[in-house]
């Protein structure tokens, strides 16, 4: 039987443990060996009995994601294949991805939402295929568990804005944070969690109306409608108008300032005019603005700016006084773009080749 013991709230197994005729207070024990200790078997679960351990593991296996291939830039910076567990009669499972990076002030885990992603946006390695499917809320966590297991460190912020659309996996994302931020299990604060989307207004609106202590950061990537439509599908479907009159409604409802992430594609998006219409856009805003030169990918045949060109852009956000960054060049030397390494597995499965 499969039953997804990372994803279940501490009622949830008390529950379940309580149908085999077990006490309930195992569940506790339980989900701390899942969310505190990474336990990848119940066996290594040693304060509870042999006879019970013996049981769960005959009716309901735990099923872990496991790390297949990691990447460590020379910055530290860590790049990792996770492989879930196989569903139904397929050999194995889907294949993810994990960005961990190395800040002063710790630790920090990029994580997918989905295996895949149907958001269809032409820079992005992870749309190539499309949606294989959506991740669990126990999924998720495991990225973090297995990263942590492996490189033998505490985790402190973590980023969902990995492979997939985490809005398009609402309810389990809702359900990751319930649980990354139990106090019997990881504990974080959700002060220290950033979740993405490309524009999912619907979705914003909704996770504003619930008030959460996250950080919001909004994929823009484009100054206007014309250009947003070149390289976002979602363009297609949500206007700017309609994104932003969202982005105000969370800022409004939260008081939280968003990050709008911005890529800058040599040609498309990089121009002093860009850079006006962009100001333009945000006057008055609670919110500052991520610059990032595209991280070329092959399939998807965009250009980084000049170093001139990134200067430019940022100066002209500056003179404008909308707060600007200009992230921070990680894992340079691995395929660091999101979904670089999970479709160079698929390509190898699928005997393409390199």
């Amino acid at each position: 039987m499969q039953y997804d013991w990372y994803s279940k709230s501490i009622p949830e197994l008390q529950a379940y443990i309580s149908e085999l005729g077990e006490q309930g207070f195992r569940a506790l024990q339980i989900f701390k060996w899942l969310h505190q200790k990474h336990a990848q078997s119940f066996e290594e679960m040693s304060d509870l009995s042999r006879g019970l351990r013996e049981k769960l593991q005959e009716i309901a296996p735990l099923r872990p994601a496991y790390i297949e291939q990691r990447q460590i830039a020379e910055d530290g910076t860590g790049k990792f294949l996770i492989r879930l567990p196989a569903e139904g009669e397929a050999a194995e499972g889907a294949a993810i991805e994990s960005v961990l990076m190395k800040y002063h002030f710790g630790y920090s885990l990029c994580i997918s939402s989905q295996a895949g992603c149907r958001m269809g946006c032409r820079f992005c390695a992870s749309t190539l295929n499309g949606l294989e499917r959506n991740l669990t809320a126990g999924e998720m966590l495991q990225q973090v568990y297995a990263v942590e297991r492996e490189m033998q460190i505490t985790i402190s912020h973590i980023v969902v804005m990995g492979c997939g659309e985490p809005l398009d996996n609402y309810e389990a994302l809702l359900r990751f944070l319930q649980l990354i931020h139990q106090p019997e299990g990881k504990n974080l604060s959700l002060r220290s969690i950033t979740v993405s989307t490309c524009g999912l207004t619907a979705r914003l609106r909704e996770l504003a109306d619930l008030n959460l202590p996250i950080t919001m950061a909004i994929s823009l990537h484009a100054p206007n409608d014309g250009i947003r439509k070149q390289i976002m599908r979602v363009a297609e479907a949500v206007s700017m108008k309609e994104l932003l009159e969202a982005c105000r409604y969370y800022i409004e409802k939260t008081n939280r300032r968003l990050t709008f992430e911005y890529l800058l594609i040599k040609g498309i998006n990089d121009t002093r005019h860009c850079a006006h219409e962009l100001a333009d856009r945000l006057k008055g805003m609670l919110c500052h603005v991520n610059v990032i030169p595209v991280n070329p990918v092959k399939e998807c045949g965009f250009e980084r700016p000049a170093p001139e060109a990134v200067e430019q852009f940022i100066q002209v956000l500056n003179e404008r006084h909308i707060p600007v960054t200009l992230r921070r060049e990680m894992g340079k030397n691995i395929d660091a773009a999101c979904g670089q390494l999970r479709a160079k597995a698929e390509r190898k499965t699928n005997g393409r080749g390199n």
